[in-house]
């Protein structure tokens, strides 16, 4: 019986590449989705045609906290929980409205809490990775709530490390520009390569990696992968607020 992995936002960008990988690794997928009913069947399609199962999971992740006993009774078990869902909101401290901060706070650390509960009381074993931000080592106010939801899920990952050894290992991986906004243009994204170290662009390559490394490694917990050329060493962190966009 394949291990079976719960994708949160698994229908695009880079829950959809994490769930693709997991597939091609021998995991059957549970795909959550919120609004992207369309590119879930789409990604559905793709993950079975590697010969596993995938099944699809609907849910608001402000609103709803079922998810895992959904899958659990679905599936009969959940191995691996990726929290790769996630709320992005640009916006300072001043001109944030009380919707938003509920909101970024819901989705990007309510629910990977409340999710992580379930997984350590329902499934009693296996790994949870949450999926950060490079820019957790900023403080970049640009994007207040945001930021400041993902400061906090970090903290979650090593909280949530000490209550649940050893049956369950916890880590988080924080990407840096690796699948930028179809909305950067070119000239954003090479202004932000000028304050990485290894001056290039990485790829869902490397995150996945990162994620072999996490699953691989049994002594392995606790632990924020950074995976960003070194971006966040520089201590400057450029941005899209501050670019002009």
């Amino acid at each position: 019986m394949n291990k079976v992995a719960l994708v949160t936002g698994g229908a695009v960008r880079l829950g959809k590449e994490i769930a693709l990988h997991l597939g091609k690794s021998g995991y059957d997928i549970a795909l959550h989705y919120n609004s992207s009913q369309e590119a879930a069947a789409q990604s559905q399609t793709e993950i079975k045609n590697l010969g596993v199962d995938c099944r699809l999971f609907s849910a608001d992740l402000a609103r709803e906290n079922d998810l895992i006993k959904r899958v659990v009774d679905s599936f009969s078990r959940c191995d691996l929980l990726i929290n790769s869902a996630s709320w992005y909101y640009q916006s300072n401290i001043r001109s944030t409205d009380q919707d938003s901060l509920t909101r970024a706070f819901n989705v990007n650390v309510k629910a990977p809490f409340l999710l992580c509960r379930d997984f350590a009381n329902l499934c009693k074993t296996g790994n949870i990775i949450n999926i950060l931000d490079n820019k957790i080592k900023f403080n970049q106010y640009e994007y207040a709530a945001y930021l400041l939801s993902k400061k906090s899920l970090a903290e979650l990952t090593l909280i949530a490390a000490i209550e649940f050894a050893p049956e369950i290992r916890v880590n988080g991986i924080s990407p840096g520009v690796v699948m930028p906004m179809s909305s950067r243009p070119a000239e954003y994204i090479e202004w932000r390569l000028e304050t990485i170290p290894l001056k290039k662009m990485g790829n869902a390559g490397n995150i996945m990696q990162g994620i072999d490394y996490i699953l691989n490694n049994d002594f392995v917990s606790g632990q924020i992968l950074t995976i960003d050329g070194a971006e966040n060493e520089n201590h400057i962190g450029r941005n899209a607020a501050e670019y002009g966009l």
